[in-house]
């Protein structure tokens, strides 16, 4: 079956590179850095300082992700009760 469009000369190696490409742009950039928020949501108040240390340098390497979604998640506390 042949593609439409531009994608009709790439060959089925050219295929698979770029399915790789978008794989490891989707684990990096949506994947992990969600798998890190949750962990951080969950352990942030338990947190040894070697696990504390590993999360900070994850929070470096994963940053562009992290920044995609941090205006869509909220980390906060919930509250006491009404106020």
């Amino acid at each position: 079956m042949a593609l439409p469009g531009p994608l009709s000369s790439l060959t089925p190696d050219a295929l698979l590179v770029i399915g790789a490409y978008l794989a490891l742009a989707g684990a990096y950039l949506v994947v992990v850095p969600l798998a890190l928020y949750a962990w951080m949501n969950k352990r942030w108040y338990v947190m040894g300082k070697i696990e504390r240390t590993a999360i900070y340098g994850m929070v470096f390497l994963f940053f562009p992700g992290l920044i995609l979604f941090a205006p869509f998640l909220n980390l906060r506390m919930a509250g006491q009760g009404k106020a």
